[in-house]
C-alpha cells in the first residue's frame, strides 16, 4: 500500500543529540508543486531536518505530518512516497547505470524494472551510457543517475541534501531543470543547500537556519 498527501507540515520540531540541540522549534508547510529551500551554513541543521522529513530519525519534540499522516501511523506506506538524495549517492560502482536503476526499481515493486530503468536513463540524458559501469562516470553523471534512482518510484515528497556539490555548470543547470519539472508535476521538493546563488530563482519558499534555529523565511510573491 502507498499513501498520498498534498502537504508536509513541520510543527514546532526539535531534535536533540544528548545535550546538543541540532534543531529548535522549526515550523513550516510545503504543498504540492512547491520547491522549499532550507538555507544556511554548514552546521545549521539542514541535514538533520532532511533526515527527519525522510523518517530516518524521530523528532525530540514537535511533529511532522504528511497530509493527515505521521511516520508513526503510516510507517512503510509513507516511506514509499518519499525519495531522498543525500551525500551518499547509494549507487553500486561495479554495476552499470542500467543495473543500478533496475535494482532500485525492483525494490520499489515496479511492474517492469527494466522499462523503469530505461525511462530513468532517458530522463537523465544518459541512454547512451546505460551499460557502462558507474565507476566510469563523472561526478555530475553519477549525480544524475542517483537523482533518477531517488525518483524512480515517482515519490510525492522529494528530499535533496546539498545536491549541487561538485557539479559543473552544465550539470547544475540540468538539475535545476529537472527540479522545475518535478514542481510542475506536483511533487513537494525540499532542498537543503548553502549555495544561495544556485538557489536563487528556483525556490518558491526559503527557510534560513542558523545554529538549529529558523532565523528568517522568504516566499515568492506568487508562490
Amino acid at each position: 500500500m502507498t499513501i498520498d498527501f498534498d502537504q508536509v507540515t513541520a510543527d514546532d520540531v526539535s531534535r536533540h543529540f544528548g545535550r546538543r540541540r541540532a534543531l529548535t522549534r522549526i515550523s513550516f508547510q510545503a504543498g504540492s508543486g512547491t520547491i522549499l529551500g532550507l538555507l544556511g551554513p554548514n552546521g545549521a541543521g539542514k541535514s538533520t531536518m532532511i533526515a527527519l522529513l525522510a523518517t530516518l530519525m524521530r523528532p525530540s519534540g514537535g511533529d511532522i505530518r504528511y497530509g493527515p499522516h505521521t511516520a508513526r501511523t503510516a510507517g512503510a506506506a509513507l516511506r514509499r512516497a518519499i525519495g531522498i538524495l543525500g551525500h551518499d549517492l547509494f549507487l553500486y560502482p561495479e554495476l552499470t547505470a542500467r543495473e543500478n536503476l533496475a535494482f532500485f526499481a525492483g525494490l520499489y515493486g515496479a511492474d517492469s524494472a527494466a522499462s523503469a530503468a530505461t525511462a530513468a536513463l532517458d530522463q537523465a540524458g544518459l541512454a547512451d551510457r546505460g551499460d557502462d559501469a558507474i565507476s566510469s562516470f563523472s561526478r555530475g553523471m553519477r549525480q544524475r543517475v542517483a537523482l533518477e534512482r531517488a525518483l524512480i518510484h515517482r515519490p510525492r515528497l522529494v528530499l535533496l541534501d546539498e545536491p549541487f556539490t561538485g557539479l559543473d555548470d552544465a550539470s547544475a543547470a540540468a538539475l535545476v531543470a529537472r527540479l522545475r519539472g518535478l514542481r510542475n508535476e506536483g511533487a513537494i521538493v525540499v532542498l537543503a543547500t548553502h549555495d544561495l546563488d544556485l538557489a536563487e530563482g528556483l525556490l518558491d519558499k526559503a527557510l534560513f537556519l542558523r545554529d538549529g534555529r529558523m532565523v528568517d523565511t522568504v516566499a515568492r510573491p506568487d508562490a
